[in-house]
């Protein structure tokens, strides 16, 4: 008979790769001072694994021979979900929603068995069943559905969930979930490993899609060792100000689908709304007339939409101008505004330049340069664009505008919103007939841009 023996091992925090010894910084993934200390049992397999694997079927397969049907997927009663999810959720597939405190990874855990017809466990390891009830009664839906279980001890959990039998379980959240297995506190490397171990193989043994909700750092990523978001099948990502009102919910990782997608929620009184058209709260708010202001149309993954940049230039009033970007990398600001007064002539050296990206985004796509410069120039000159011109352009360093992926498609959202002019790079390749109605001007450099706009 084997006897299990303990020995201590050290894990990397952020990557989960484990070590004999402590060092100072992980091999693998390069960080420091991420070495945690644990005590794990090790011992010989008590049967045999081969003969185990091939007992419950487990053989190897040609590949020619492997079926390649669909795989069988469920609504979830909101679309904009189950778009991102690539059509519904996969019948025994393992999710991941992660995202910072109070940004809403609750309400949506909840309002997705409120507002579909699959019967849930919901197990809640950080409220109480009344808490649980008290969100409910306010997000509405049917109740009936979903059955509350409080409990963090995963052996008890999934013995419940082989004799409930639901369609879907929901685990709140996986740090605070624990095994005997392993000798270490809830949230530990080892019980994170151990726990999310447990439920992918639940899942796929029982064919109940699994859906855990995640923590996340204060660097932003998702807390545990790296290996939590390679063990399941889907991560997902809420994203926005937890002060304002709009999220986003974005694929990192999709086995069954596509990571070029996102979606967009408004969090109101009554849980998180829809956002089908997410150019709706990003248009701009005000009356028309104003310069410094000019709507750029971005695209994030394959969903193009348009929202608005807004700029400030004033005469410095110290000796050192002041640059400040809002939702833009304040470096390339001060990249844009060399251009400006190296190729165009502009000076504005001794300018305040203040960037705002309405809404709250957080913008990295180089397409979003020409609107910057069509602000910072709005601006300068006190002249206000008008309301029914957008941007789509990468600016150089000598000036150039260079052309953007995916024109097409940026150009059809453009003209679905009503915009009659969109100003692209002179080198882009189009398709004329997703030009439709829209005017298309193109522009080769910032003089050519300032000609066009101020003449």
């Amino acid at each position: 008979m084997a006897v299990n023996k303990e020995k201590t091992v050290w894990f990397c925090s952020n990557c989960g790769n484990e070590y004999s010894k402590w060092m100072g910084k992980c091999p693998a993934c390069g960080e420091w001072n991420t070495m945690v200390e644990k005590t794990v049992a090790t011992g010989k397999p008590k049967h045999n694994a081969v003969a185990a694997a091939a007992s419950q079927g487990r053989v190897p397969q040609k590949l020619n021979e492997i079926g390649s049907a669909q795989e069988n997927r469920f609504s979830l009663g909101m679309g904009e979900l189950d778009r991102l999810l690539g059509g519904g959720l996969v019948e025994g597939s393992l999710v991941l929603i992660g995202g910072e405190p109070g940004i809403g990874k609750s309400t949506l855990s909840l309002q997705i068995p409120l507002g579909c017809n699959l019967r849930t466990l919901y197990v809640s390891g950080e409220e109480s069943p009344r808490q649980v009830k008290m969100r409910a009664d306010r997000l509405g839906g049917d109740n009936g559905n979903c059955e509350i279980y409080s409990e963090t001890l995963m052996e008890n959990i999934i013995a419940q969930a082989q004799e409930m039998r639901p369609q879907l379980m929901i685990v709140d959240s996986v740090q605070t979930m624990y095994s005997q297995n392993v000798d270490s506190s809830a949230g530990s490397v080892s019980q994170i490993k151990e726990v999310t171990s447990m439920l992918l193989h639940f899942a796929k043994s029982s064919g109940i899609p699994v859906i855990l909700i995640g923590h996340i750092t204060k660097d932003g990523y998702i807390a545990g060792p790296k290996i939590l978001e390679h063990i399941v099948d889907v991560v997902l990502q809420f994203e926005g100000d937890d002060k304002g009102s709009y999220r986003i919910l974005r694929s990192i990782k999709n086995r069954f689908g596509s990571t070029s997608e996102l979606a967009v929620f408004e969090m109101t009184g009554t849980g998180l709304r829809e956002v089908t058209n997410p150019s709706e709260m990003l248009m701009p708010m005000h009356e028309q007339g104003l310069s410094g202001t000019a709507i750029a149309v971005m695209l994030d993954g394959l969903r193009p939409f348009l929202f608005e940049v807004q700029a400030l230039v004033s005469t410095a009033a110290y000796g050192t101008a002041q640059r400040s970007a809002t939702g833009f990398d304040v470096r390339r600001l001060n990249m844009l505004l060399a251009v400006l007064e190296k190729r165009a002539g502009f000076k504005l050296t001794m300018k305040d330049v203040f960037l705002n990206m309405a809404g709250g985004l957080r913008i990295t796509e180089p397409a979003c340069d020409l609107a910057v410069v069509a602000a910072v120039l709005s601006s300068t000159f006190d002249f206000a664009l008008p309301s029914d011109i957008c941007f789509a352009g990468e600016v150089g360093l000598s000036g150039e505008i260079r052309p953007v992926s995916q024109m097409d498609r940026r150009i059809m959202e453009a003209e679905r919103l009503g915009f009659r002019k969109i100003f692209v790079s002179k080198y882009s390749s189009l398709d004329k007939s997703a030009a439709g109605s829209i005017e298309v001007v193109r522009v080769a450099d910032i003089p050519a841009l300032v000609k066009s706009i101020f003449r």
